[in-house]
């Protein structure tokens, strides 16, 4: 699952071979998305978004001459998908949110003309139950979590394509309703399939956290160990994983320990401008940690 150069190797073959197929231009823009999450390297916008408006089109292209046609339906509506996710991660919440709805609007359309299309309830499971949760205080907006979690819950069990795509909203939709012991099922049941990802790590960690401090520290620890022995990595992940091992040992009550991991961060040298900026709230919050344990045992 991070092998990132490979497969946007094996998707750039994809679009040469196949252009009208727009699958290769969705997956090259996942997987520069992936990979830039994961890595906390800056994101390629204009990369991105070109890839993604090229997928959009093909996508409309191909649907006009077979209306009818799920998988057709669905590569638009994933392609508009994730544009939507492209401009809420740019905080362009006017295009992240027309383009959400377009997204939905044709997933449902998947669901009627097939119901057992289970790839379409993971998108329409993870929106209706954020949006619920998010926009809880209008009175407009219907109360649908429970629902979010009963098509996502079938997209795990069903879906064929994209059931880790399901799996990952669903974890941190529990971790989010605080069934903790849920999550920590569901993540251990993935990682039997995908062992070495971070991503579901990082859930089983987040989890845990609430369950056995001692456990999380354990797992934040093997994913920091995976960030470590890569090459040329700008340490914006490492400054994370090391901030939230030193929280809970401090919670543990292990001051020393976490003094250490605090001083290991503020002692990081030949950090980026983008490191910087985007962490300016965490390192902040370094210094108070640090400073809360120094006044503390003085």
């Amino acid at each position: 699952m991070q092998n990132y150069d490979e497969a946007a190797n094996y998707f750039k073959q994809l679009e040469k071979i196949d252009k009208v197929n727009p699958f290769g231009k969705i997956y090259l823009a996942v997987t520069a998305i992936s990979k830039s999450f994961d890595l906390g390297e800056e994101y390629k916008w204009d990369y991105i978004t070109k890839l993604l408006d090229g997928a959009i089109n093909i996508s409309k292209e191909n649907l006009e001459r077979k209306p009818g046609s799920v998988i057709r339906i669905y590569t638009l509506a994933l392609a508009e998908g994730y544009k939507a996710y492209v401009k809420g991660l740019e905080n362009n919440w006017f295009s992240a949110i027309s383009n959400g709805f377009d997204s939905i609007k044709n997933f449902k359309k998947c669901l009627m003309i097939d119901p057992t299309f289970y790839e379409a309830y993971t998108a329409i499971g993870t929106f209706k139950y954020w949006k619920s949760k998010k926009g809880s205080f209008l009175p407009m907006i219907s109360d649908e979590r429970d629902l979010g979690v009963k098509y996502l819950e079938l997209a795990v069990s069903k879906a064929k394509y994209s059931n880790y795509l399901a799996v990952n909203s669903l974890l941190w939709i529990y971790i989010d309703k605080k069934e903790y012991q849920k999550a920590i099922n569901l993540a251990d049941k993935i990682l039997t399939k995908y062992p070495s990802s971070r991503l579901f790590k990082w859930a089983l960690a987040r989890a845990y956290e609430s369950v056995d401090k001692h456990k999380s520290i354990e797992v934040y620890k093997d994913i920091l160990s995976d960030y470590e022995s890569m090459t040329d990595l700008n340490g914006y992940q490492k400054i994370v994983l090391l901030h939230l091992i030193a929280q809970l040992e401090y919670r543990l009550g292990n001051e020393k320990a976490a003094l250490v991991l605090c001083n290991k961060i503020l002692n990081m040298k030949n950090l980026s401008e983008y490191v910087l900026d985007e962490l300016d709230n965490r390192l902040e919050r370094v210094k108070l940690l640090r400073e809360t344990i120094l006044d503390g045992n003085n």
